[in-house]
């Protein structure tokens, strides 16, 4: 089995954000990161070099295989802030019909500045995704 390359790291996330050229993409990242810090109740910690997560659970899937995992973060991408919703979004259409300009992967939000998206949406989003995470890894 190969091994997870993403970790979580000893870096800090504060430097990070701190550290981000662009001042529109770091005033956005800060904004999620006191959104996230909220919602989870957790500080924020770096995964691998750019993601900055707010909790982790534990998965184990039937092959055996198992692991640490963001519960929900983001990462500033050069062209997108990357948002890591871990329920994934077949359950949430509704609020995706409310949020605003955005693209999904199969767990990532792609939004190109926050300005795009209604950030009470987001917020409901990100809560919606930690609640059902956590019900189902406690």
């Amino acid at each position: 089995m190969a091994d997870v390359k993403t970790k979580q790291t000893a870096a800090s996330a504060a430097a990070f954000l701190a550290n981000i050229a662009d001042d529109s993409r770091r005033k956005d990242c800060r904004v999620l990161a006191r959104m996230m810090s909220r919602i989870t109740g957790e500080k924020p910690k770096m995964w691998g070099a750019s993601i900055v997560d707010f909790g982790s659970y534990h998965y184990r899937y039937a092959s055996g295989r198992e692991g640490d995992w963001p519960l929900v973060g983001f990462a500033p991408r050069k062209q997108d802030l990357t948002l890591y919703i871990m329920a994934g979004f077949t359950r949430f259409e509704a609020l995706l019909g409310k949020l605003g300009k955005f693209k999904t992967g199969k767990a990532c939000l792609y939004v190109k500045r926050l300005s795009d998206v209604d950030l009470t949406v987001l917020e409901k989003l990100i809560e919606a995704s930690v609640t059902v995470k956590r019900r189902k890894h406690a």
